[in-house]
């Protein structure tokens, strides 16, 4: 299969590969991840215990665009950037650096590693990766989730926005809200990492290196179908880490499932999916972006430490003739002081 194929290269390296690409595509479309959240805290107009003049109300991705500028001004579009990339670069480093463990692992022990892990193991290696990288990481999802929510006004820095969460009424557990909801979505990355193993198999059997058009195909196509499965449990965790909206007098909520329920009362079975536009439009570059940026950075990783074996095998070849020109010297300097001393 493709995927065996691919060059060999430490879980540090892949992990550093996953974190980069990360980076640099959540920075790329960090616009989108700000509207997606905004439409996803949002409670709609008609419910009666809300005022015109509580948070505002965004009817789509375009209008949450314009309004955010306008209220906000461009820097509106990336309040609390700087959390939102040290959360992602953690999360996708931790959980590339455990999936190529525990993918490795399995192969290296398994009575046919010749062949690719089916699609319920990769589902299952992604699934173990994902909950072990969220139990580090989730602090800094939520902290950022009151950075992006917050009114300009009141919009806080890191550390500041990590101590009001402390300060809540949940104490120092506040910084793992919606832990249950996120366990239960690490069927996501699950979802989209063996889903792009298994299309990179069927679409791209037998290559070792994808072309970039190709990596972003492979991880826009993955992404899209784990949003779509698990887009309501998106929305419940937004919900939980996030301030509770006017309708529950300042009571923050208690599982994923009360927040559903909440929607669903509020404004129906469908909101369950609100904000999923944008949200799979952000997956789709964001994925692809990454997968493709990961796939170049892993292949820069395999040329260095090949250059690197090269330069360190050359100094080995060079050092016996170079210990034999300084024995050569040394006895030619003894003969000299044996004659003057003679």
């Amino acid at each position: 299969m493709g995927a065996q194929s691919k060059p060999e290269i430490s879980p540090w390296g892949r992990a550093a590969a996953g974190a980069a690409g990360a980076v640099f595509a959540n920075a790329l479309v960090y616009p989108l991840d700000i509207v997606k959240t905004r439409l996803q805290v949002q409670v709609r107009r008609e419910d009666p215990t809300l005022s015109c003049d509580e948070e505002p109300h965004y009817t789509s991705t375009w209008d949450a665009v314009t309004r955010i500028v306008a209220d906000d001004g461009v820097k509106g579009l990336y309040a609390g950037l700087n959390g939102s990339l040290l959360g992602v670069a953690s999360t996708n480093f931790a959980y590339f650096y455990w999936y190529t463990l525990a993918r490795t692992f399995y192969i290296n022990s398994s009575k046919a590693p010749a062949l690719a892990p089916s699609t319920a193991v990769e589902l299952a290696l992604g699934a173990v990766a994902g909950a072990l990288a969220q139990l580090f990481t989730i602090p800094v999802a939520v902290v950022t989730t009151r950075q992006q929510t917050a009114r300009a006004n009141e919009r806080k820095s890191l550390l500041a926005t990590a101590r009001e969460v402390i300060e809540g009424p949940d104490g120092v557990s506040g910084l793992w809200r919606g832990l249950k909801a996120s366990l239960v979505l690490v069927v996501n990355p699950a979802i989209t990492y063996g889903a792009y193993e298994r299309l990179r198999g069927i679409l791209f059997k037998g290559k070792a290196k994808l072309a970039p058009w190709e990596a972003f195909l492979l991880g826009a196509l993955s992404k899209a179908l784990a949003t779509i499965v698990t887009q309501p449990l998106i929305v419940a965790k937004v919900g939980l880490q996030s301030k509770p909206p006017a309708a529950r007098k300042g009571r923050p909520f208690k599982s994923f499932v009360e927040v559903l329920k909440f929607i669903v009362e509020h404004e129906g079975p469908g909101a369950v999916f609100k904000g999923i536009g944008p949200q799979i439009f952000k997956g789709l570059l964001v994925q692809g972006i990454l997968m493709m940026t990961k796939e170049r950075v892993e292949l820069l990783f395999v040329l260095l430490l090949r250059y690197l074996r090269t330069t360190g095998a050359a100094q080995l070849g060079k050092a016996p003739g170079a210990t034999s020109r300084l024995a050569r010297h040394s006895a030619t300097l003894n003969a000299s002081t044996i004659l003057t001393k003679s």
